[in-house]
């Protein structure tokens, strides 16, 4: 069958979206939707997102990655909520449930502030901090981030942790509220250009180990520049806001 798809990017993380409410899309099929994301014989993109419809919010998002494993997604959850705009289900603020639970977010002049999930799951290493973020992810500070095997050490350590893994961010900080991070991704099995839920999880491990004192930190990443707000309260961080651009590609139609 032909099957209209959408196209989305946010800093650089791209997205193939399906507008799923009236259930055409085979979800179980996991094989539909790794050639959907494959960048040679389908459309291409680092995941996959359904908008369906949900009784008690706006929508419900699905987001599957590339190998067609199900989790959350910082940066496709804005691109979830301006697709949702695009198709009139919302204006400029929304309430929607996705893998990890409920999320709040707003929109304006083509940003999205995407309230994220209260994070109370870190761990500190001597050399790295683990975080749930909604996915799991492993924090690392290095010393030259633009010469650093990103690939080749990410995906020794993700195979590291126990099923499903974790994602890994490499991060240098460049002064007291900005850290530039780069990310291997589980599940795309390759550095993106950029992850929310890994920039929410450096926000935060830096902020934890003390590299940081701000609650606001700027975070450029190899797609452009995300930004990260939070509050602390004895030890659980709340009112965890991810905030950066959102933009529609194209669209198109492709047999399945």
């Amino acid at each position: 069958m032909d099957l209209t798809f959408y196209k989305y990017q946010g800093t650089g993380n791209d997205f193939v979206m399906i507008d799923n409410r009236t259930k055409i899309f085979p979800k179980e099929n996991t094989d539909i939707i790794s050639h959907l994301a494959d960048r040679h014989f389908g459309v291409g993109a680092d995941g996959i997102i359904l908008i369906e419809n949900d009784e008690q919010f706006d929508f419900k998002m699905i987001y599957f990655n590339a190998d067609g494993s199900e989790t959350f997604c910082g940066n496709g959850g804005r691109c979830a909520v301006a697709f949702a705009k695009y198709l009139n289900i919302i204006d400029t603020e929304t309430t929607f449930i996705a893998f990890d639970g409920e999320h709040f977010a707003t929109i304006k002049n083509g940003i999205i502030s995407l309230k994220m999930i209260d994070v109370d799951d870190i761990k500190v290493s001597e050399n790295s901090v683990f975080a749930y973020t909604g996915t799991q992810h492993h924090v690392e500070m290095v010393d030259d981030l633009n010469d650093y095997p990103v690939f080749e050490n990410g995906k020794k350590i993700r195979y590291s942790y126990e099923n499903p893994g974790s994602n890994v961010n490499f991060v240098q900080q460049i002064n007291e509220s900005t850290f530039r991070v780069r990310t291997y991704e589980k599940g795309v099995e390759d550095e993106t250009l950029a992850c929310g839920t890994g920039v929410t999880a450096v926000a935060i491990a830096m902020h934890k180990t003390n590299k940081t004192n701000s609650n606001l930190i700027s975070l450029p990443v190899e797609g452009g520049v995300l930004e990260v707000s939070f509050t602390e309260e004895n030890g659980v961080y709340k009112n965890v806001y991810l905030k950066g651009p959102a933009k529609f590609v194209f669209e198109g139609t492709v047999k399945i």
